[in-house]
């Protein structure tokens, strides 16, 4: 089986609902997180929808939006 190239669009007509999206994930300078790759760390800076700034301790990294592999703890 071989995954669709472009998602499925909803229609206004549909009698089905619509999808919903999730809200962009929101971080704020001395916020604890967790990454996929990284491990623990925690946001040292912010640029607003671009990406944030994570000291991971041994590292710092900037995360690009939207954060898929980054989550609050």
């Amino acid at each position: 089986m071989t995954k669709p190239s472009a998602p499925k669009r909803f229609l206004p007509t549909s009698p089905f609902k619509a999808p919903v999206t999730p809200p962009p994930k929101q971080f704020a300078v001395g916020d604890q997180v967790t990454h996929d790759v990284h491990g623990l760390g925690r946001v040292t800076g912010i640029e607003v929808g671009i990406a944030a700034v994570v000291d991971f301790g041994s590292v710092q990294e900037r995360i690009p939006s939207p954060y898929a592999k980054m989550s609050k703890l």
